[in-house]
């Protein structure tokens, strides 16, 4: 793509983290190009180009489920408000469309260490910005005002966090200082781009270290404020560990090569409002799955405004906090019937981080990681096994027999 861009006349320089992750010894997830060609040039010189994007015009060159950004160099033109090629609201800058040079270009991007260029005149790095330098002290900093960059695109306070975490740099006073003062500007994100951004900071290997900063920060109360809440309490006087124990669990599964599923992390990020508003339900005399379902139900409802939940991942959630108290139903062929319900697997995995908690007895897991290793008659043996507690519960709550009426009356 480089050598055709520069054939047809216009400059092309690898960007970014692809740069960046290079000069590290990683694997690049992904590459970047810079060109001074328009995304109308580009598309006229790739067939398999397709141009995206209003608020920052972009050309996708695909390569069958490859897709290479093409961007243009973006310039500082014309910075007043209600621009038609650059619009900016209060600081925040809605669409950038005003084109530049390579120079202006670095200059306009987020941090020194993703403003390297690759240049394939002579296999240089190009860096206007001191990003060399940042990247082997190993620090985070923002081109410009930290405060000025973060009312542009508040956004740029989660990628701060994602970066420090998945490269294990520190983030430089000055930027440390806005994070903490500006995160209430989240709030005029749209909950669509932040689904995005949760992803990428929860499902990159290093959801751990990403958790921890935001609660450093006082990020994390902005996208998921029920569950910071209850998570700030202590539950029996201990801290509650569920989400970060699911969190440990979704990197080690990234690191092992496992897939996750978005909707097993976010029903992990908001199992503790639902538990607790299902329990006050029940307190209150409703049964126990139409609790977790009205709960469900609400929680879910709450949190879409601040982080957009697909609905085919809000479904696949719902599901899997409502099948939590099919699990102590373990007495004849109920646990069957669990076992072959679709999302048992994604549920029984969530049993066993409730466990590892300390939320459910570990017996429980354990009675059923031991049901699904054995087969047939070793399982009906399981089941009655369980169900003389049963009978006796039902036993109890039967009502007396009423005395036959003595004869004459």
């Amino acid at each position: 793509m480089l050598y055709r861009l520069k054939q047809s006349g216009f400059q092309a320089h690898l960007v970014g983290g692809g740069v960046r992750d290079l000069l590290l010894g990683r694997e690049p997830k992904d590459f970047d190009v810079a060109t001074d060609a328009s995304p109308e040039q580009v598309k006229r010189v790739f067939r398999n180009c397709r141009l995206i994007g209003r608020r920052f015009r972009l050309a996708h060159v695909h390569f069958g489920r490859e897709i290479i950004e093409v961007a243009t160099f973006r310039g500082t033109g014309d910075i007043t408000e209600g621009g038609s090629e650059r619009r900016i609201e209060n600081g925040m800058l809605l669409r950038d469309n005003v084109y530049g040079s390579i120079e202006e270009d670095a200059l306009r991007r987020d941090f020194t260490v993703n403003a390297l260029y690759y240049n394939i005149e002579d296999f240089s790095v190009i860096d206007y910005a001191g990003g060399l330098e940042d990247l082997e002290q190993g620090q985070l900093r923002l081109l410009g005002d930290p405060e000025t960059r973060f009312r542009e695109d508040p956004v740029r306070m989660l990628r701060a966090v994602r970066f420090a975490a998945k490269l294990g740099f520190n983030i430089v006073p000055e930027v440390e200082e806005a994070l903490l003062d500006l995160g209430d500007l989240l709030e005029g994100v749209p909950p669509a781009r932040l689904f995005d951004e949760t992803l990428k900071l929860f499902m990159g290997g290093t959801a751990v270290q990403c958790y921890e900063k935001m609660c450093h920060y006082n990020l994390f109360r902005e996208l998921f404020p029920e569950t910071d809440e209850i998570l700030s309490r202590e539950e029996n006087q201990f801290p509650v560990v569920f989400v970060a124990k699911g969190l440990q669990n979704t990197d080690l599964r990234i690191q092992e090569g496992k897939p996750v599923t978005p909707a097993f992390l976010l029903a992990v990020l908001l199992w503790e409002p639902v538990r607790q508003l299902a329990n006050d339900l029940i307190a209150e005399g409703e049964a126990k799955l139409p609790a977790m379902q009205q709960a469900g139900s609400v929680v879910v409802s709450q949190q879409v405004r601040h982080v957009a939940i697909p609905r085919r991942f809000s479904l696949m959630m719902k599901e899997i906090w409502s099948l939590q108290h099919r699990f102590e139903q373990r007495a004849g062929k109920r646990p069957q019937r669990l076992l072959s319900h679709p999302r048992f697997r994604a549920a029984y995995d969530f049993l066993l981080l409730r466990a590892e908690s300390g939320e459910v007895d570990p017996e429980l897991a354990d009675w059923w990681t031991c049901y699904q290793s054995v087969e047939g008659n070793e399982q009906q043996q399981m089941a009655n096994a369980s169900r003389p507690t049963t009978e006796r519960r039902r036993r109890r709550r039967r009502r007396p027999k009423r005395p036959l009426p003595a004869e004459g009356e």
